[in-house]
């Protein structure tokens, strides 16, 4: 069988890793792709990003699957193409990804709802929004309306960061923002696959989205994960499952727009285990893709294909199988990111991958047979390990390993779980 993962990034790369060790897989192929899927023997680029165009590619070559990486063809509308094609894809339709490709539509979606929430108001105009920025003081959270690959939101601390946040929002980023009451609390990443009906629950994971050390720092796609998250006991687990996830699922679809494929719940846990959404994202999060595909041992190809078959059982009764250590990850940040990465780096001494170590590539590409920098988050070195603390430092160790012109990154990815 022959699958496309569609994307480029260090997520299709685990994804595309994963999905290749399937029984029943020949060949994985990535478009993009990048530098690491390039070069494993498994996987193969095809150098496409129009979504007519990869849906004529699916049917010349009989690939039996498509997964969608990334938000942008999500919210484009790939998989209403691939479906009116009669083409096996997993993946929300344009109108599903819209609880992630519009703030506002997914603020209003769990009001609505009554899925729990931070407090919000939405603006189109700079005065207004500055006038409720006043009225209301901070911490104060500030969201671009669109996609804004994981960088369109400002935890203002002070009035000055607001302002300046709301200014530069709705000039170089949309026509709207949606300002939040700042929630307290630890975060977690919550995803489940859907097929429309049932979800099956991934293993919980963390990440960290400040550039610094101690969560300090502008705000990131993500330094770093790690996977379990302890924050997630049993109990709230139970909780986020009652009062989020099912009440999606079941929104959705009473209006209208059934969710099929990965959803992606941020969660804000509160000091008495009370969890609240911070967004959804229609897609595996990067990098927490990394480390939950990294644990987890069932036939990825396997659980897909039933999640995208209209007439079978889909993912009710389906359990899944996960190793029970901690995979930790660590990004390795290219020279200014995130204000502004430098591309064009030559990359050397990637470790080799073994069973408690896999290297998952991001920003490369491969130049003439040299590995180069070619984005912000460049790797995710990612390990396996007994505890939170061996799989940091079998992370760290390897990382220290590549040579980069102005690599960065943390040596303090997963400090709540080895504290916890």
């Amino acid at each position: 069988m022959k699958v496309l993962v569609i994307g480029g990034g260090g997520r299709e790369h685990a994804l595309a890793w994963k999905l290749a060790q399937g029984e029943r897989v020949q060949t994985v192929y990535v478009a993009p792709g990048n530098g690491g899927t390039a070069v494993d023997p498994r996987l193969k680029n095809v150098p496409l990003t129009d979504p007519v165009q990869l849906a004529d590619f699916c049917q010349a070559e009989k690939v039996a699957l498509t997964v969608v990486g990334p938000e942008v063809p999500l919210a484009a509308g790939v998989v209403d193409v691939f479906r009116a094609r009669g083409l096996r894809v997993f993946g929300p339709t344009q109108a599903a990804a819209q609880l992630e490709s519009s703030k506002a539509y997914a603020k209003e979606f769990m009001q609505r709802h009554g899925i729990p929430t931070a407090l919000y108001a939405t603006f189109t105009e700079a005065a207004a929004a500055h006038a409720h920025v006043d009225k209301h003081g901070v911490p104060i959270v500030i969201k671009a309306d669109g996609l804004a690959a994981g960088k369109g939101v400002v935890v203002a601390m002070t009035a000055e960061e607001a302002h300046s946040a709301i200014d530069h929002m709705l000039t170089a980023v949309g026509e709207r923002v949606v300002i939040e009451e700042f929630m307290a609390g630890e975060e977690a990443s919550f995803i489940v696959l859907c097929d429309g009906r049932s979800v099956l629950t991934l293993a919980t994971s963390q990440d960290h989205k400040r550039v610094g050390e101690g969560d300090t720092g502008p705000n990131t796609g993500g330094m770093g994960a790690y996977s379990p998250a302890p924050v997630v006991t049993p109990n709230v687990h139970a909780k986020v499952m009652h009062e989020i996830i099912q009440p999606t699922i079941a929104g959705m679809a009473k209006d209208g727009v059934p969710f099929t494929g990965f959803l992606y719940a941020g969660l804000m846990i509160d000091a008495q285990g009370q969890p609240r959404t911070v967004e959804f994202n229609c897609r595996l999060g990067d990098p927490e893709a990394q480390v939950i595909l990294m644990r987890l041992k069932s036939d990825l190809f396997e659980v897909l294909m039933r999640a995208t078959d209209p007439a079978g059982p889909g993912l009710d009764g389906l359990e899944l199988q996960w190793d029970r250590r901690t995979a930790l990850g660590v990004v390795v940040a290219a020279h200014g990111y995130p204000a502004a990465p430098r591309k064009g780096d030559v990359i050397t001494g990637v470790p080799a991958g073994t069973a408690d170590l896999q290297v998952f590539h991001a920003g490369t590409e491969l130049v003439d047979g040299v590995l180069k920098s070619n984005g912000g988050r460049v790797l995710c070195v990612t390990a396996l390990g007994d505890s939170a603390r061996l799989a940091q430092q079998r992370a760290l160790d390897a990382v220290r390993q590549v040579q980069m012109d102005g690599a960065h990154w943390r040596t303090d990815i997963g400090h709540r779980a080895i504290k916890h």
